[in-house]
């Protein structure tokens, strides 16, 4: 079973790799506001619509020395450099695509976003 998934794994980087080079053929002011080419190019985004990606969460960080880091303890507390009045940043595949406030929702935690990055720049800052 374990190979199974490796070749599935193996399958979707190739599909993923595939997709990635033909979406690297359009310049980000190819594609309208709607994500759809525009004039004579055209753009499927069939393609990558059921590719996985990562959504996290950054609350915040810190730089810690490693003398400080083993002294930690359970109840240890590390502060952060964000207010905890500021918004979350929502990361997909480590790239910042919105903002946010954490909620719960049926005992689990979410977010509410509050500012999306627009798509044109979303794309933008990828190339």
């Amino acid at each position: 079973m374990a190979s199974e998934e490796t070749g599935n794994e193996e399958s979707a980087n190739e599909e993923a790799a595939q997709v990635s080079e033909k979406a690297a053929q359009y310049s980000p002011d190819e594609l309208s506001d709607a994500g759809q080419a525009t004039e004579s190019s055209e753009v499927n985004l069939e393609l990558v619509l059921d590719i996985p990606v990562n959504v996290c969460l950054r609350v915040g960080s810190t730089e810690i020395s490693i003398r400080d880091l083993v002294k930690l303890v359970e109840g240890s507390v590390i502060a952060l450099d964000r207010d905890a009045n500021e918004p979350m940043d929502v990361l997909v595949n480590g790239t910042l695509i919105a903002h946010g406030e954490i909620v719960v929702v049926d005992d689990r935690f979410g977010i509410r976003l509050t500012d999306v990055v627009s798509p044109l720049e979303r794309i933008e800052k990828l190339g």
